[in-house]
């Protein structure tokens, strides 16, 4: 019963294969000039419906993000994001480092979600060519959110008409994106570069892959100096196709999205196991995989000596003991019920 997170969990088998034929199949060309990585660019041209769009896979996802905000902004720039955001929170001084400099400007909004009225009013101000503050440059936002909401094609839009106004780029930290497109039912190019997004870090990592990332950039003038950037931060890997097999996996029949929607799934039936019974309270909407949650002190003892493992996460309230519960690809039904089962009789 293994909730902490999507990161602990082991990679598909059909990525595991991808990668030990990949290694089975004698010398290739190295540095990203094998066919799986040119493979993974045509899928993933494929996949978003855009034949200009240009890929470049990475290990990470913090250097799937801070590699693709460096082609975003200046080092004199600002990166506005929300302040619960992976770039704000969980990357160190990353952002800072490989963008030489440039700043995080926090724009709040309920549930992870940037507001988008407060961007605009934020753009609104009267700082561009003012020497004395740093030039507005990019908006970064995060799909599912670091709250397990989800931004609409809609809710996207707004962001990019806003920052669009006003010249800056559109980057989405898309590690779960899967997991928000299962939930709003759309098309990739729906809830990415139709909507306005510029780049995008899409992730496979936390949905079955290894360790794979890979950077997309759909306003392709942005990607000119990617590949010198991504070698300077030390993400090119000389046997690259140990990444694009993963991907090239990932893209292959819809695994992607079969691995989100058995994720979600999982999430959705904790969810409607644990919300009737009495002193549990979402923290925020389920929309994705992650869930934040009360638990009584007496449940969360129970399952705690049973051997569940989730992550303890911070309330608004005083005296409250709120959680994060994580769903993966791999999540099994049987666990999901014994959870369940522990907790009603608690």
């Amino acid at each position: 019963m293994n909730f902490r997170s999507d990161n602990e969990v082991g990679a598909h088998p059909a990525i595991v294969e991808a990668v030990s034929r990949a290694f089975s199949s004698g010398s290739v060309a190295s540095y990203g000039a094998d066919a799986w990585t040119q493979r993974v660019e045509r899928r993933l041209r494929d996949v978003f419906e855009r034949p200009d769009l240009v890929a470049f896979p990475v290990a990470t996802g913090t250097a799937a993000n801070v590699l693709a905000l460096a082609c975003c902004t200046p080092p004199w720039g600002v990166i506005y994001c929300h302040p619960a955001s992976h770039i704000s929170v969980d990357e160190a001084n990353a952002p800072e480092f490989f963008t030489s400099g440039a700043k995080l400007g926090p724009i709040d909004g309920p549930a992870g979600r940037m507001d988008s009225r407060a961007l605009a009013a934020v753009l609104s101000a009267p700082v561009y060519g003012v020497v004395h503050h740093p030039q507005p440059a990019a908006v970064s936002i995060t799909q599912a959110t670091e709250c397990g909401t989800v931004y609409s094609p809609e809710d996207v839009a707004a962001i990019a008409t806003s920052a669009h106004r006003h010249g800056l780029k559109l980057h989405m930290d898309g590690a779960r994106f899967a997991n928000a497109l299962s939930f709003v039912g759309c098309s990739p190019a729906e809830l990415s570069w139709l909507a306005g997004v510029d780049v995008l870090s899409f992730g496979a990592t936390k949905n079955g892959a290894m360790a794979a990332e890979v950077v997309v950039f759909f306003d392709v003038d942005m990607a000119r100096d990617f590949a010198f950037r991504r070698k300077r931060g030390g993400h090119l890997l000389s046997k690259m196709r140990l990444l694009s097999a993963q991907l090239d996996a990932y893209l292959t029949d819809g695994l992607w999205l079969a691995n989100a929607r058995h994720a979600n799934a999982m999430a959705r039936h904790l969810v409607a196991g644990l919300t009737p019974l009495k002193g549990t309270q979402l923290l925020y909407p389920v929309e994705a995989n992650e869930i934040f949650v009360v638990l009584p002190a007496h449940m969360h003892d129970a399952l705690q000596a049973a051997g569940a493992q989730y992550h303890p996460w911070p309330s608004d309230r005083p005296g409250e003991r709120a959680f994060r519960l994580v769903t993966a690809f791999d999540t099994s039904p049987a666990d999901v019920e014994r959870f369940l089962s522990i907790a009603k009789a608690a």
